[in-house]
């Protein structure tokens, strides 16, 4: 690398941020690296792939890059069909008992379907987080779909069933197994030497142990037993990660590539910016436009990020479950000298609960500078904006008098919140039962004595774990998930109770982000 590619980042910066990444996000081992101008400029693997038999992790350690094999997938789509939307008809296959319009082709690239993800799914057929998955078990639990949680095409929400159903649709047309495509469209040219497709996830590569936990109550080895394909997989090396960034930026000037194809800006029906497609999510670090993505499987954490304008990438995977997007982000900014912005303090009034049109409670919980919003998959951060707005970069809330105003740009949502008051103590004795979903063609059963209530699914996949129920408010609960076959897990579903005209039970609506606005019936006799 020439002085003049050098003196465009921070090398001592960089450096600085590598050597702290064991500090800052501690845990059993991991990588990490920064590719500048087609160049590795910085590369570090610490740790251990295995801490029983004290394996070293290195760069040549093949990893899962989890949900990072989207893009692959969609890559391969575009190589492999000249014309994809003529592939639009053959979704129906997959979603045979579908009531509304099903999404395109197009739409499930760009996670547009409005389909419910079929990895939250399991949890409400019955699934134990343990549980082997099989290749042939999905395809029946994606048929059972009736109706998905918004109109293709209008919103943006997370669906792993998505990619599913393109790598189905993909070996169906090819006539050619997924790993072949992958090596022979992408890591071939990219020079990945060492990258496989490990859909089965309770044999990982190289010996490598994925470990749930943290440093405060020290960590375990992860079981996995889940086949992916599509959606997820791949297992790379940092170093096979690195080559894929450097095939990136050799190709960037050539509108022809798979990547510069699968990194078009996205939209949405109405033409509305979308901030994801093609697999691919689009964000913002300084004044830095960046395309990438973010892996999990229980154990693990995976995050690759690239700019096109400041031909800079980083790559960091995690055998623990730690933010790698958080890592790799301020290795990026230590590298272009983002400085951090200093966040004013949180002014009173922000805390309380509320509910969405969407059916999902939303909670804020404020600290000095920063508040913390429980409403998606996980909890998001905000910061105070000069409007006096708490924003973070997936959300905006605005104060309308009791309730709240929720933007999420990203996926082309605006809600109206109203405020539900807290109720700290109910027995759930008037909501035990047994209840029924014509939806998922799958039960529920609440279980409430002694002034605590759990929650219990029966479905395709079994019968599921006693999970434990917390009163809201009024007529609104929450049921814990903290782990499910997929990671993270759903978190919290909110359950909503439906009554009769004479005031008495009849039904739930149950939601949680990834699976919004499921109904329950209650059986006769409850």
């Amino acid at each position: 690398m020439n002085g003049d590619m050098m003196s465009q980042i921070d090398l001592a910066a960089l450096d600085a941020a590598l050597n702290a990444l064991p500090k800052r996000f501690p845990g059993p081992g991991g990588v990490a690296g920064i590719v500048k101008d087609g160049q590795v400029v910085a590369a570090r693997a610490w740790g251990y792939a295995d801490l029983d038999s004290a394996q070293p992790m290195t760069g040549m350690t093949r990893l899962p890059i989890c949900s990072i094999s989207k893009q692959f997938t969609c890559a391969v789509l575009l190589a492999t069909q000249k014309d994809p939307a003529r592939l639009d008809a053959r979704v129906a296959e997959f979603l045979p008992n579908f009531s509304g319009p099903l999404p395109s082709i197009r739409q499930l690239c760009d996670n547009q379907s409005g389909l419910r993800d079929y990895w939250a799914l399991t949890v409400l057929q019955g699934g134990l987080a343990e549980q082997p998955f099989r290749r042939e078990d999905a395809l029946p639990l994606l048929a059972r779909m009736k109706t998905g949680h918004f109109p293709p095409g209008t919103q943006y929400s997370y669906c792993n069933c998505n990619y599913r159903i393109l790598s189905e649709l993909i070996e169906s047309e090819t006539g050619e197994a997924l790993r072949e495509l992958y090596r022979r469209l992408i890591w071939e040219p990219a020079g990945m030497k060492t990258a496989t497709l490990t859909s089965d996830t309770s044999r990982p590569e190289d010996g490598v142990v994925g470990y749930e936990g943290s440093d405060a109550t020290g960590f375990f080895p992860a079981q996995n037993a889940i086949y992916w394909i599509g959606d997820a997989g791949i297992s790379a090396s940092l170093e096979d990660m690195l080559a894929y960034e450097a095939w990136i930026d050799a190709t960037r000037e050539d509108e022809t590539s798979l990547y510069r194809r699968i990194s078009v800006p996205p939209r949405f029906a109405d033409g509305t910016p979308a901030r994801y497609g093609y697999g691919l999510a689009h964000v913002t670090i300084g004044d830095h436009a960046f395309t990438g993505h973010a892996g999990a499987l229980r154990g693990f954490r995976a995050q690759r990020l690239y700019c096109r304008d400041a031909r800079i990438s980083a790559v960091v995977i995690f055998n623990h479950e730690a933010d790698s997007f958080a890592a790799a982000a301020g290795l990026l900014k230590s590298a272009l000298g983002v400085a951090e912005e200093p966040a004013s303090p949180v002014p009173d009034g922000w805390d309380g609960q509320w509910i969405g049109p969407n059916g999902l409670l939303s909670r804020v919980d404020s600290a000095r500078n920063s508040a913390r919003l429980r409403h998606a998959t996980g909890a998001e951060t905000l910061t105070v904006s000069p409007d006096g707005t708490l924003s973070a970069p997936t959300v905006i809330l605005t104060r309308a008098g009791e309730a709240l105003s929720m933007q999420r740009p990203g996926d082309n949502l605006t809600a109206l919140l109203a405020p539900l008051a807290v109720v700290d103590a109910a027995d759930g004795t008037e909501i035990a039962g047994r209840y029924h979903s014509d939806e998922l063609e799958a039960a529920l059963e609440i279980e409430a004595r002694d002034g605590a209530a759990y929650a219990r699914f029966d479905g395709l996949l079994g019968r599921g774990r006693m999970e434990r129920m917390e009163p809201a408010g009024k007529d609104a609960w929450l049921i814990a998930t903290r782990r499910s076959m997929d990671a993270p897990a759903p978190g919290d579903w909110t359950l909503l109770v439906e009554r009769d005209d004479q005031g008495r039970v009849s039904g739930l609506t149950l939601g949680c982000w990834l699976a919004r606005e499921i109904q329950y019936s209650r059986n006769s006799g409850a």
